[in-house]
């Protein structure tokens, strides 16, 4: 009876599987298009990397402020899947948009748009799956989440890569078409997502203040937005890569390694960290991110970059979901969309001072420097990490 207790507690529930299949769709759609936009910015449009740089800052960072009132919006009103179709929606609309776009500006458009439906989903669908998910299994679900997301984002760019070398079609028809699993992603999570109501009848709702919040998650969001600041977008990886000499087709497929990698990992890690804590699985995701950021500082033969793109893959599944469930694990219940939304809000901000001080530092000093920089900010929030988080802060301390 106990063992068979333990494997219930441990199961996933089908929301969050229909979650993640919505989740794979959408990265379908989104990860196959997101490697040719630094590509199509550079060498179509003729954008400098700074232009890249002040893109995806704006676009990933104004729109996460919307995480926080969306997430306070799911738990004042208790309705967080209407909330989550109308984020997934924008994003569906938006992304094949980039077809159209003759400047940069304008993919600064379609890009923020698509990013404020993000922003509006992502911390609601988090609370989605935080409520239908006991707290000793949250690590295993968020990283099936994180696992069925990053399906989809080998998915994407292994079909956008058969496009450009099989069908020799250029950027702009592949942004066309990715508006096809966008769309499909909409319809099931209509369909099939049930919600799970809890009465608020006589529960206060919480106010978007931080002083609502407890010591630990202050210290959290001060460690994750420390460590964000340096976490500048992923473009700059794929714009290292080619800078080093790697093919467009060849970076399609390393994208595909790196998110290989991560999904092959993401369970596991947190699977891992609801036994041994969220913490150390945390701090080794920041000490291989810096580790990982050193390599592309000293990078020169375009065969270590396929290395470096796995590791990096290992670093997400460290870190995407057991960040989510580490902030879950210190918030109330009746906090979680909020609780999420401000981790998320606050991460997000800070890929604008991130993202710029990447670009210009590409720019002004070298392609190295960005790289530099994002490896120091790793190390000081992993020593606060160590520091502020002494003790296991899991779960079962909650």
């Amino acid at each position: 009876m106990l063992v068979s207790g333990e494997v219930k507690r441990r199961r996933i529930a089908g929301t969050v599987v229909t979650l993640g299949i919505v989740s794979l769709l959408t990265d379908i759609s989104s990860e196959g298009i997101y490697p040719l936009i630094p590509l199509f910015l550079t060498n179509v449009l003729g954008a400098q990397v700074a232009a890249v740089g002040l893109i995806e800052g704006i676009a990933e960072s104004t729109a996460s402020i919307l995480r926080l009132f969306s997430g306070w919006l799911s738990d004042r009103f208790g309705d967080r899947k209407w909330i989550t179709v109308i984020g997934y929606g924008l994003s569906s609309i938006s992304k094949p948009l980039f077809a159209i776009s003759q400047s940069w500006p304008q993919v600064l458009g379609f890009r923020f748009a698509d990013r404020v439906g993000k922003g509006i989903r992502s911390a609601p669908r988090d609370a989605l799956i935080a409520d239908v998910t006991p707290p000793e299994s949250r690590g295993l679900s968020f990283g099936f989440h994180r696992a069925m997301d990053t399906v989809g984002a080998v998915t994407g760019p292994l079909l956008a890569f058969w496009l450009l070398k099989s069908l020799h079609l250029g950027f702009r028809p592949i942004f066309w078409l990715s508006a096809i699993p966008a769309v499909l992603a909409v319809l099931i999570l209509i369909t099939f997502v049930r919600e799970r109501k809890t009465k608020r009848e006589h529960v206060a709702p919480p106010s978007i203040k931080f002083s609502i919040f407890n010591r630990n998650f202050k210290m959290f969001l001060l460690v994750v937005t420390l460590f964000s600041l340096g976490n500048s977008s992923d473009a700059f990886l794929i714009l290292r890569a080619r800078n080093v000499g790697i093919s467009t087709e060849n970076i399609l497929l390393i994208y595909v390694l790196f998110n290989s990698v991560s999904a092959l990992l993401c369970t596991h890690a947190g699977d891992i960290s609801d036994k041994i804590g969220r913490r150390n699985v945390l701090l080794a995701g920041f000490l291989v991110f810096a580790g990982v950021y050193v390599g592309f500082a000293v990078v020169k033969h375009p065969a270590a970059v396929w290395g470096l793109f796995a590791v990096y893959g290992a670093y997400t599944a460290m870190t995407a979901g057991i960040q989510k469930a580490f902030a879950t694990d210190l918030v109330g219940a009746d906090m979680r969309g909020t609780g999420l939304g401000a981790y998320q809000t606050l991460t997000g901000i800070a890929l604008l001072p991130a993202s710029l001080i990447a670009g210009f530092l590409w720019d002004a000093v070298s392609p190295s420097a960005p790289f530099y920089y994002g490896a120091g900010m790793a190390l000081i929030s992993a020593i606060l990490l160590l520091v502020l988080f002494q003790a296991q802060t899991t779960c079962t301390d909650m």
